[in-house]
Parts: structure tokens; sequence; C-alpha cells
């Protein structure tokens, strides 16, 4: 599970949170270009552990829990990339790269040596349907981090006991606008990835099935979301109350990538 190129990418996060969190101190914006050019090199060096996981496994590089949870770390790299780019922010990097380095260490702490079994899932469908899903994932969860460092620094203002740290943050709005553009992403994501499974389970079984708990949870999810793009606009609960309600979803997330998976479907061992 652990080859070489694992051990590079935890180096580069590594590089990359250090670059940012001395950044957030101190503004100095050579120092924040090196972070997002360490955060990047770490991104391309995490791809190509994926590909030599896929070479071990003789199959898509998340066939099983640890290599979908590395494909999540990725896929959250990728999407905070893309909207660091977008809102020309680089302020919550340090705490999205931290959630990277703990992800990354974990994965490599407990992954079994032995490559995993071999499954039916197979095809281009099927790894557009992961892809997009973990994805749709990724972006939820960094809306999550966003949602939390919005309702802490909303916090310190209305206490009045701002920080040096606190200033270097980006404006609410700002926060409230990269939210919601992680959550839009995670919507489009969820929806063209879930097309895919629906398709891809009837070329496998030969019907359709909406009574997986693992489907049923993340239509929920999906509606959840839905409902918290359309109240973060809403002149009475945009704001602090919308990134409640952001924060809160994220907890269903979780619920669903780990004891549905794990314990409550048989079709969806890990996805």
């Amino acid at each position: 599970m652990n080859g070489a190129w694992a051990y590079v990418n935890l180096a580069l996060y590594v590089l990359s949170f250090i670059c940012y969190a001395r950044y957030l101190y101190g503004n100095n914006q050579w120092v924040g270009r090196l972070a997002t050019v360490f955060l990047a090199a770490g991104v391309l060096a995490h791809y190509v552990a994926l590909l030599e996981r896929s070479r071990w496994t003789h199959t898509v590089p998340y066939d099983d829990l640890y290599g979908s949870m590395s494909l999540f770390a990725w896929l959250l790299g990728v999407t905070y990339l893309g909207l660091e780019v977008y809102h020309g922010q680089r302020s919550v990097g340090a705490f999205v790269t931290l959630l990277l380095i703990i992800w990354i260490a974990l994965i490599m702490a407990f992954a079994p040596a032995a490559a995993p079994a071999a499954s039916r899932a197979r095809g281009p469908l099927f790894a557009l349907h992961v892809t997009l899903t973990t994805l749709a994932y990724a972006a939820f969860g960094l809306s999550f981090v966003l949602s939390v460092i919005y309702l802490i620094q909303n916090h310190v203002l209305k206490a009045r006991r701002p920080g040096l740290t606190f200033w270097r943050f980006p404006a609410l709005d700002v926060l409230d606008g990269m939210s919601r553009s992680s959550v839009l992403v995670g919507l489009v994501a969820l929806a063209v990835g879930n097309s895919f499974g629906f398709v891809w389970q009837h070329r496998l079984n030969g019907h359709y099935s909406a009574t997986d708990p693992k489907i049923i949870v993340t239509l929920v999810i999906f509606a959840l979301y839905v409902a918290y793009s359309w109240l973060a606009v809403q002149a009475g609960w945009r704001g602090a109350r919308a990134a409640r309600i952001c924060a809160l979803n994220f907890m269903l997330v979780l619920f669903s990538y780990t004891i549905v998976n794990l314990y409550l479907t048989s079709f969806h061992r890990y996805l």
C-alpha cells in the first residue's frame, strides 16, 4: 500500500502546511506562492502514488476502503487548489493541508500489506461513478472546513477579541462564497456520478435498485446540500446559520462514508 511516492506526497504536504502556516502569520506573498507550489507538487505526487497502487493491485487504485480514502484526499487537494486559484485566497490552506497530512498518515498507518481481493467492479462507467462521487465527498469536506472557519471567525468578531492570525483569514463573505462554490462542485459531481452509478448497476445486475441504504443516504445528502445552497442566499439564513447547516450536513457524509459503507450495505463496500 505504501510505496515510495506515498511518502513523497506526504512530505510535500508537510512542506506545504509549513509554508501556509508561515503565510498565515506573516502574509509573505512569496511564502504563499511556495505553499501553493508545494501543494500542487504534492497533489501530482499523490496522483503518481495512486497509479503505483493501481499497478500493485492490478485494478483501479480505489478498489478497497484505503484506496478510496486516498482518492478522497487527492480530490480534496485538487478541489482546494481550484478554489484557491478561483477566489485568490490562501489563508485557509494551512487547515486544508493539515487535514490532508492527518488523513494520509492514518491511511499509511492502518492500510493492510496485502492487495485487496478482486471485485466485480470494472469498466469506465464504474471508474467515473467512483471518481465523481468521491469528488463530491471531497468538495463537501472542503465546504465543512470553510464553514467551521467561518463560524470561528464570526464568533471572534462578535467577541471583539481578534488576534493577528484572525486578520489573515478571508472576509466572512469570501469564506461564504468559497463554501458555496465547493458545495456546487459537490452537487454537480454527485448528480453526474450517481447517474453513471445507476447505469453501471443496470449493466452489472440487469435492474435498477433504489433500496440500497447507500443510495437512500446519498439522495438525502444531495437534498440537504441543495437546501443549504438555497438557504445560503436567503436574507434570513445566510451567514452563520447557513454555515452551521453546511457543517452539520457533513456529519451525514461521514456517516455515509463510514458506517453505511462498512455495516449497512453489501453492494457498496466502500464507495
